[in-house]
């Protein structure tokens, strides 16, 4: 079975920087984004992440992005709404969706904080015991960015006028929502409300009719069993839109130091992928490292690559700048042709 031409391009970022100087990590990551649009990407996507050393608001980094390009689209990749209001955090998400010109693709998450017994009482010190981190939030959030009522009054209250919805309400918005799923049930709900889904290098070990006869779980069936639960309930059926986000280093045009490092990264990271790792049995896909036709074949090799039509390729987390524009490059123009795609004009 031959792989569909890959109809749009994107890349996720971590947006890493340095405790000392924060700035430089930031304005990195706004450099790196205004070149995927000189470069021709349909999408940047920006990770979200809490008391660590990246992205924590990409709410408001994608509003600085979103008045420093014109066309491509912008996404995160994902929210984990339980940190999150979900009546504030659609007000943000509407307010950067019109500052953009309609650009804005959020990705959120469900489920309890990591590290939740270090950090609720700075987050909830007043509900921690009875806040619920489940769908319902998402639900709210969907709600909110739908124009759902979230107030039974609307009208002048002495001399302002109220809405009895969030505002201000960008249309097209709640079309737009993402859900990062990586289990059956999480993708189950996301296609029966509606949402678009995003898949990343990691699942959860479950059990997949496509690797029924295989020994150990197999990543590639676990992804694609996903991909074709989450379209079985969605509306929209097999036109669903689905984003496959693998990590991909092309070394077309690296240096030899940077194919070591390169190859140094994805060997250490090996090993995670060839068993179900803690708990929760989460899988993880090797890192596809090499020339950009070697790395189109894998691709084409791949079964849930196969179902999709549109990717957010993954930067590595810890590379230095220079080298994020060399692999956003030959991703452009090496590998991204190589699976079919022709950059945005």
């Amino acid at each position: 079975m031959l792989s569909k031409p890959l109809h749009k391009l994107g890349f996720l970022t971590i947006g890493l920087f340095d405790e000392a100087n924060p700035r430089a990590g930031h304005e990195s990551t706004l450099r790196l984004i205004e070149l995927g649009e000189r470069l021709g990407f349909d999408s940047a996507w920006v990770r979200n992440r809490h008391l660590q050393f990246g992205i924590s608001s990409p709410v408001a980094v994608l509003a600085a992005a979103s008045q420093r390009t014109n066309r491509i689209e912008l996404g995160t990749a994902v929210i984990p709404l339980g940190w999150e209001n979900p009546l504030r955090l659609a007000e943000d998400l509407a307010t950067v969706d019109l500052l953009s010109g309609g650009r804005l693709n959020p990705g959120v998450s469900s489920g309890r904080p990591m590290h939740y017994e270090q950090v609720r009482g700075a987050m909830y010190p007043d509900t921690a015991d009875i806040e619920r981190f489940g769908y319902k939030r998402v639900r709210r959030l969907l709600d909110c960015l739908r124009g759902e009522p979230v107030t039974g009054f609307r009208g002048t209250y002495g001399f302002e006028s109220y809405s009895d919805r969030v505002q201000p309400h960008s249309p097209g918005l709640g079309q737009r929502m993402w859900y990062g799923g990586g289990s059956l049930s999480s993708v189950r709900w996301a296609g029966q409300h509606g949402m678009n889904l995003l898949t990343s290098s990691v699942v959860k070990a479950e059990a997949a009719p496509e690797a029924a006869d295989l020994p150990e779980p197999d990543f590639a069936a676990i992804q694609l069993s996903h991909i074709r639960e989450f379209r079985a309930h969605h509306p929209d059926g097999d036109r669903a839109r689905v984003s496959q986000g693998l990590v991909v280093i092309p070394t077309d045009n690296a240096t030899s130091g940077q194919r070591d490092r390169y190859e140094a990264y994805a060997r250490i990271r090996l090993p995670r992928t060839t068993a179900p790792q803690g708990p929760e049995r989460l899988l993880f896909a090797p890192d596809l490292v090499g020339p950009s036709e070697l790395i189109a074949e894998r691709l084409h090799a791949h079964p849930a690559y196969r179902e999709v039509d549109e990717v957010a390729f993954a930067l590595p987390f810890t590379f230095a700048h220079e080298d994020y524009v060399q692999i956003l490059t030959d991703i452009a123009e090496r590998l991204g042709p190589a699976l079919g795609w022709h950059p945005a004009g």
